[in-house]
């Protein structure tokens, strides 16, 4: 099988959409001998941060030598992103091998009346993958929620990491936060340990009921112990312990981030569960990378790239865009989808922008242009609709030009992938 074939077949199952749920992944995994309880995971939940966190956790990993499997989603540019091994996507073959192998039982399954989502074989493509290349630890970010999220079939975790929660996926998750955070403990498990980021008071309550019942320590994020040297749009100058390093990821969010990758490593070091080094640490962080997270994707003009979604990350880009771009012109490339709550964040981004350019995002769920040009009059005085993202990035970039002004391409994770492949190219050509 040929790795398009087996994009094609995996996207087939798109229109199943996401269902919660975990019988029909448990039906799945034992056809294929539930290659998942032969690996060791940290399990991370959470609205906002897990992509991060995830990808702090296993860079840190791998320079402490651990053979590291990372689950994530959604992708940015290549599908292959969503499983890797070593900070790196599994290879073309590796994935078109695991398809040729599994995707007939799902077709078997689907004629018997169990029909698997394409998460769902995302995910067990993962299982299979990590454990057929015998990874020592696999770092595995849910999809949404916690409890009915098909990543929950494993047995308990070395450590489950709960990182913010605020509001998100409210149709499916609930409409308060308790509710969500409720959903996003189903990950914790007795035996285990849990690991939280800074929350608000309801959300904190909820953890540490489901700790104190399940009788599982809890860590929070402030017990680890990171210095703030520097920050700028290029990232975070940190200490921890005797190392300073760079972590190439911008914002105050960032170092809330990474306290919660740092209090897991510890607490796990403290359990004898790993060894990881203050070098490692340092060497791990400085390498972690996670694409379309306030990117800076060129200094001259300032290009940034953001794939926050919700009320929760686009408060956080906000204040991020007030700290290091005062008194500067920006110009907003923006698409979102129809189902996040559109309104709350433009309302955050009242007088944030000079300008704001609305596109479509290729996906089924997006809001289109006009809709989103006019929710967003009442934020910004100019506000132009396009009819592509790279026709309005094109146009920004050549008004920024002419106006020293910064561009902001945000509003959803899916419209980055998009663009920035075609901005990345463009910036190049100046």
């Amino acid at each position: 099988m040929t790795y398009e074939n087996a994009l094609k077949n995996i996207h087939s199952l798109l229109t199943f959409g996401s269902r919660p749920g975990l019988d029909r992944m448990k039906t799945l995994l034992d056809r294929l001998g539930n290659p998942q309880d032969k690996l060791k995971y940290i399990h991370v939940a959470g609205t906002n941060g897990k992509g991060s966190v995830c990808a702090m956790l296993s860079s840190a990993l791998v320079a402490a030598g651990f053979k590291t499997g990372l689950f994530i989603s959604p992708y940015i540019t290549d599908f292959r992103e969503r499983i890797q091994i070593n900070n790196a996507s599994v290879s073309k073959e590796v994935l078109a091998d695991a398809v040729e192998k599994t995707f007939p039982i799902v077709l078997e399954l689907r004629e018997s009346g169990v029909v698997i989502t394409e998460f769902e074989y995302v995910n067990a493509l993962e299982f299979y993958i990590h454990a057929n290349e015998r990874c020592d630890i696999v770092v595995l970010e849910t999809g949404m929620g916690g409890l009915l999220d098909c990543t929950n079939v494993i047995k308990p975790p070395l450590c489950s990491v709960i990182t913010t929660i605020g509001l998100d996926h409210t149709a499916v998750l609930g409409d308060t936060v308790e509710k969500i955070a409720a959903q996003k403990c189903g990950i914790i498990k007795p035996g285990s340990i849990a690991v939280t980021s800074a929350q608000c008071g309801e959300v904190m309550k909820v953890i540490e009921r489901t700790t104190g019942r399940l009788g599982v320590p809890l860590v929070k994020s402030e017990s680890a112990k990171l210095e703030v040297i520097s920050q700028s749009l290029r990232g975070n100058e940190l200490k921890y312990k005797s190392k300073s390093f760079n972590l190439a990821l911008a914002g105050d969010h960032q170092i809330e981030n990474a306290k919660t990758a740092l209090a897991a490593i510890e607490a796990l070091c403290r359990s004898g569960l790993i060894s990881v080094s203050v070098d490692d640490v340092a060497e791990g962080f400085e390498n972690a990378e996670n694409p379309a997270r306030l990117e800076l994707l060129s200094e001259k003009p300032i290009v940034l790239l953001d794939g926050a979604h919700n009320p929760n990350g686009i408060e956080a880009l906000k204040k991020a865009v007030q700290k290091f771009l005062p008194n500067q012109k920006i110009i907003c490339v923006a698409g979102m989808l129809a189902d996040k709550d559109i309104d709350s964040s433009i309302d955050l981004l009242n007088g944030i922008f000079d300008s704001v350019y609305t596109v479509p995002v290729n996906n089924p769920r997006a809001v289109s242009p006009k809709e989103l040009a006019e929710k967003f009059t009442k934020a910004c005085g100019s506000v132009v609709c396009f009819d592509s993202a790279e026709a309005a990035f094109d146009a920004a970039l050549k008004k920024a030009g002419e106006e020293n002004s910064a561009v902001l391409i945000c509003g959803s994770l899916y419209l980055a992938g998009e663009i920035r492949p075609y901005a990345i190219r463009a910036l190049e050509k100046i």
